[in-house]
């Protein structure tokens, strides 16, 4: 039987966490008891503070010899993901804390694959939680009391969240057998056309994901990746580059492209949206933009042309990453335009700026077998474009 996880720092909140161990197991699941704590602690638990220690890279020292509590607690964090990484019978994670315990926990959580059962239950819940949660599926549960004794809120909230996690972790959704393949595709408001027309070619034989390439978007479909979850990319709007090297707001992390060098998946990818870089209303944008040639999607939403010496930055960046990928690779450029502003006639349409960043990936470019560049004649979102980016495809998928 899978085992629920339960998880926090028996040092300040050991009252708590063996009341979850208790209602767990009272709901019919096996339960472990792993303890976090970086000060020393006489608790003792099924896997102790120093058991987690010792995998982190740097051995428990790294951990536990930190007489400032920040750094021991980021030592723990790795060290908590390392373990749980390694572990094969895990059915749910349940975490309980305040600030110091959520960062740990949903730090290791974040590393788990997407669909075993992630709840955290703090302090924290109730704001903003995007940096706990990231890309994946944590569920935060708001303690409303602190978690700071047992009484008849904590009671409750707690064992609310024993349960929950415990039912989880009793009816594992059990895996697809004989299904479409699981495809993921990247797409922005400007790539639309083009992502309605690729779904229409593959919707018979393949099971698409479609992703808003919102920073987010892209985090979550590589996470998916990560997981095992999707089999092939038809990433077509890269445009979180942009914003990640131009300092827009929905930019990627460094770490995009990865999940595919990673898990060497059939990988076909284009530039779509790197014409734009994003900000909110049109008061928020920077003041060095400010007289740069800017559109007005929305009243919360400004977009930002690229220029050519930018263009040729995101080209660079993003040929970097593509020529660490050793799976199959098809990587299509548009030599008609990369976005519905970007076509001849619309605000973005620009072919100097267009032309450094086909100019900077073509010169940036490792041609292997595995990998092919491929010039395309026609706009992102002309039918040839779609036609082109699906037969990539299938010739590798």
């Amino acid at each position: 039987m899978s085992t629920v996880y339960v998880i926090g720092t028996l040092d300040t909140k050991e009252a708590e966490l063996r009341y979850a161990v208790e209602r767990v197991r009272a709901a019919g699941a096996q339960a472990l008891l792993v303890d976090i704590s970086t000060t020393p602690s006489t608790a003792s638990a099924d896997v102790g503070a120093a058991t987690v220690a010792r995998h982190h890279p740097n051995g428990a020292d790294a951990v536990l010899g930190h007489s400032d509590r920040g750094q021991a607690v980021t030592a723990m964090s790795e060290a908590l993901t390392a373990f749980l990484t390694s572990r094969q019978d895990i059915g749910a994670v349940l975490g309980l804390g305040g600030g110091g315990n959520t960062s740990m926990v949903t730090a290791a959580m974040r590393a788990l694959p997407i669909g075993t059962p992630k709840l955290m239950v703090s302090t924290m819940a109730s704001g903003n939680v995007a940096a706990y949660v990231g890309p994946t599926d944590i569920a935060m549960m708001h303690a409303v009391a602190d978690v700071a004794g047992l009484n008849a809120i904590t009671r409750k909230v707690i064992g609310n969240a024993a349960h929950a996690a415990a039912g989880m972790a009793l009816n594992a959704i059990p895996e697809a057998k004989g299904g479409r393949p699981a495809v993921g595709l990247t797409m922005f408001g400007v790539t639309t056309t083009c992502i309605a027309q690729i779904r229409r070619q593959l919707d018979e034989s393949c099971e698409c994901f479609v992703f808003h390439a919102t920073g987010t978007g892209g985090q979550c479909m590589e996470k998916l990746v990560d997981s095992g979850l999707i089999s092939g990319l038809l990433d077509v709007t890269t445009t979180e580059v942009a914003d990640l090297v131009c300092g827009g707001v929905l930019a990627c992390t460094e770490d995009r492209f990865g999940a595919v060098i990673r898990r060497r998946i059939p990988y076909v990818g284009s530039v779509g949206a790197l014409d734009m870089v994003n900000f909110g209303g049109i008061d928020t944008v920077p003041a060095p933009f400010r007289d740069r040639k800017l559109h007005v999607h929305n009243a919360q939403v400004t977009l930002m042309r690229t220029t050519p010496g930018e263009n040729r930055a995101v080209g660079r960046w993003i040929v970097e990453r593509l020529n660490c990928m050793e799976g199959p690779v098809r990587f299509l450029l548009p030599l008609g335009g990369v976005s519905a502003l970007d076509a001849a006639g619309k605000p973005f349409h620009d072919p100097e700026a267009d032309g450094a960043l086909f100019d900077a990936i073509r010169s940036g470019w490792q041609a292997v077998p595995h990998r092919q560049l491929i010039e395309v004649d026609a706009h992102i979102n002309d039918p040839a474009f779609a036609e082109a980016a699906v037969h990539a495809f299938r010739d590798i998928f």
